[in-house]
């Protein structure tokens, strides 16, 4: 299905529980939308949702959260915000940028986001996915980012491990392909 003209940003928050997406899903395509992208996880039991979906017709944010949040088959109670969203925005990595994969472990401590979102910022390395989960006494970070082909990624890769050193953390830097093809779960042939 192409993508339709009015496109939107919603972001749906609620306790976990099985069905979510397929209600959300239904009543994007009860309004006769498409899902353009989404993504969605759970955090501690609570259920977040963000999508992109585009519609025929254009329609209030707030009555399209409106819409979402009375469709029947959600049931339960649901946080839904909805934004004008723009058509022309990008999934792949902007001109001139490269994706890379930080992953960051070691023993929990206050600030340990704080310090790599930081040091990130301070040299204009954008993130586009970041996910943290603490376990026990062990926290693990793991981001994606947009790093600029200028830059000498053994250089920043060695100021990353310096600063996990600090922290008592293990920190790697990987070219998005190189991530992939070494955590890639692979199936063997089932006889």
């Amino acid at each position: 299905m192409p993508r339709f003209e009015h496109v939107y940003v919603l972001n749906i928050m609620s306790d976990d529980h099985p069905g979510i997406v397929a209600a959300v899903s239904n009543a994007i395509e009860d309004l006769g939308g498409n899902i353009d992208s989404c993504s969605q996880t759970v955090l501690g039991g609570y259920f977040t949702l963000i999508m992109i979906v585009s519609l025929p017709e254009a329609v209030e944010t707030g009555d399209l959260a409106g819409r979402i949040r009375s469709s029947e088959s959600l049931g339960g109670e649901y946080q839904v915000v909805a934004r004008k969203g723009l058509v022309s925005r990008r999934a792949a990595p902007a001109d001139g940028t490269e994706r890379f994969v930080i992953t960051a472990f070691g023993k929990d401590q206050p600030g340990i986001v704080r310090r790599f979102s930081q040091y990130l910022a301070g040299k204009d390395i954008n993130i586009v996915d970041l996910y943290g989960d603490r376990r026990e006494d062990e926290f693990v970070l793991i981001g994606q980012l947009e790093l600029s082909k200028q830059w000498d990624i053994r250089m920043l890769q060695a100021d990353l491990e310096q600063m996990g050193q600090e922290l008592g953390f293990t920190v790697k830097l990987q070219h998005e392909n190189i991530f992939v093809a070494t955590n890639q779960l692979r199936l063997t042939g089932q006889g």
